[in-house]
């Protein structure tokens, strides 16, 4: 499944409302803590390609089957522009910056590549079958924000 971006921060609402409609199917529940993570990782990585390189992007989101209790969810995003992600250090006022280091702690594993003039940014999810007890059905990122509410609009 794929979308494609243009370099219009207005497409950064729409990446979300499509990334949420294609969670029917997956088995992934709209508000799971999963599929809340998911829609924050696509907000943060497609305004990135809006805002940082000026360049249409394609979104690329693979989801499991619903009847898979444990699989990967992976979110891509390529772009037309050459320039490395380069995480920033902000101090506590600055209004922007962070969303690098937001999908390092909520992402399992993230990463990017080149590919031809432009790069892909990925990130993955990994979705466990949940346990008894288990107060989360996704990997290790959540944990770090246990306790803190968010909601990705």
């Amino acid at each position: 499944m794929q979308l494609e971006i243009r370099p219009d921060p207005a497409e950064v609402g729409r990446a979300r409302r499509w990334a949420r409609s294609r969670l029917a199917g997956s088995g992934i529940g709209v508000d799971e803590p999963l599929a809340e993570t998911l829609i924050l990782l696509v907000s943060e990585l497609v305004t990135n390609a809006v805002v940082h390189t000026g360049c249409p992007a394609v979104l690329r989101l693979s989801l499991p089957g619903a009847t898979q209790e444990s699989a990967t969810v992976r979110l891509e995003v390529a772009d037309r522009s050459g320039r490395a992600p380069v995480p920033r250090c902000v101090d506590g006022d600055a209004t922007g910056g962070r969303g690098l280091a937001l999908v390092d702690g909520l992402a399992d594993r993230w990463g990017w590549s080149s590919e031809g003039a432009g790069k892909r940014i990925w990130c993955e999810l990994d979705r466990a079958a949940e346990s008894e007890g288990s107060a989360s059905a996704y990997g290790s990122g959540a944990s770090a924000y246990e306790g803190l509410a968010y909601e990705a609009v």
